[in-house]
């Protein structure tokens, strides 16, 4: 049958509307997933959304294209995968205890005319077991080299590892090693040299991975060092003067403690009467001859160190101390000693101004009663001179006449 050009455009353009009908349908059912990760052994979940579906059959298949779950129904004959939900827009499966034979892709399915997929991958996570850290030596002498290795095994994917000296960050050789089933042996190590002060710190191998948190091995420093010695006054307190005492104290400090400790002068020999005792030095009654240098040596294991000590002996003190006495009429335990006594100024100041003031209060005493007394003097003669009946019994009466015998009297201090 012969189709005409009218007609054959008219066919056209029935399919043409068709075809666009379906593509707008297929459109408009959109079929989504996400991807999974899981840990080892627990549970994992899919979920196949479709938005504005139309009655359309979802279906979730394996990664061998195995349909796991048709609407609600289970084809698989496994229970691990049980139904969470299903609804004209979702199907949500669980699948439960899940191994790394589970990993893979699985399909979301919707059956239109061609059928959508939406994949969502299961990524299964290992996480590695207890690191373990291994030294190539248990103790280290300061100044040396030590090495630690830090082995974290059985992990999926690959763990990283960190170094932490104290509060410090570490640099290390990391090597990552896969295994036949598909995990991963990390190894990593560290080399630095040691001080004394690494003696007792901790050093961490953290392990980082995202199915743990907080995966440690901790390993604390055994350091070995030479002694630290250092030498204390004794006594006296204060300068150390002809006559005295001197008792010098070495303390040494080291790991292991210092197994021996001398005494010596530099360049010069130790006073005979000089007694050791351990760590003490006494050297009796000072002079001068004994001033040099004296050393103190500790030494262990691992080496030996030193201090010194200057001694000066200074002339013995030549003032004699005024006594002094408490309200006890008691002589000062200080004034015994020989300790110096400090002189108040305005004490002596004030004691000077009253001697002389008391001096001039005696003066002026003394001056008036010796003026009044001359007074009484002349006044007695020229009394003798009046009574005379003549000049010459006048000269005699006023040159100590009987009669005026009593009041001629002179004093005198």
């Amino acid at each position: 049958m012969a189709i005409t050009g009218s007609g054959s455009l008219a066919i056209s353009f029935s399919v043409f509307m068709i075809s666009a009908a379906f593509l707008h349908k297929v459109d408009s059912q959109n079929l989504a997933t996400d991807n999974v990760s899981v840990i080892e052994g627990e549970t994992a979940t899919i979920s196949c959304r479709v938005r504005n579906n139309d009655d359309s059959v979802i279906q979730l298949l394996n990664p061998n294209r195995q349909t796991i779950y048709f609407r609600d129904l289970r084809p698989l004959k496994d229970s691990r995968f049980q139904l969470v939900n299903f609804s004209d827009n979702e199907l949500r499966v669980s699948l439960s205890n899940v191994s790394l034979s589970d990993e893979g892709r699985y399909v979301c399915q919707l059956y239109t005319d061609p059928p959508q997929e939406a994949y969502a991958d299961i990524t299964v996570l290992v996480p590695p077991g207890s690191p373990i850290i291994e030294s190539r030596e248990d103790v280290v002498s300061e100044g040396n080299e030590t090495e630690l290795t830090c082995i974290s095994i059985g992990s999926k994917p690959a763990a990283s590892i960190r170094w932490m000296k104290g509060e410090d960050d570490l640099t290390a050789e990391t090597t990552v090693e896969e295994t036949y089933d598909r995990m991963f042996t990390v190894t990593s190590r560290v080399r630095f040299s040691v001080t004394k002060e690494d003696d007792g710190v901790p050093v961490d191998c953290i392990v980082d991975h995202p199915a743990v948190k907080d995966l440690l091995a901790q390993r604390h420093l055994e350091v070995l060092y030479k002694p630290e010695v250092k030498i204390v006054v004794t006594y006296p307190d204060g300068l150390t003067r002809e006559g005295d005492n001197l008792d010098l104290t070495c303390i040494a400090e080291g790991k292991p403690h210092p197994h021996q400790i001398n005494w010596l002068r530099v360049d010069e020999d130790v006073p005979p009467h000089a007694v050791v005792t351990g760590s003490d030095l006494l050297i009796e009654n000072l002079n001068k001859s004994y001033n040099g240098t004296y050393r103190c040596v500790a030494s262990n294991a691992v080496g030996e160190a030193y201090d010194d000590y200057v001694l000066h002996v200074y002339d013995a003190p030549t003032t004699i101390p005024t006594p002094t006495t408490n309200p006890d009429n008691t002589q000062d335990p200080k004034a015994s000693e020989g300790a110096p006594q400090k002189i108040d100024h305005a004490v002596i100041g004030g004691v000077v101004a009253v001697v002389m003031f008391a001096i001039l209060c005696a003066l002026i005493v003394l001056g008036r009663y010796f003026a009044r007394h001359k007074g009484t003097y002349f006044t007695h003669e020229a009394k003798g001179a009046d009574d005379a009946a003549d000049a010459d019994t006048a000269i005699i009466n006023a040159e100590g006449g009987h009669n005026n015998t009593d009041e001629k009297k002179e004093y005198y201090i």
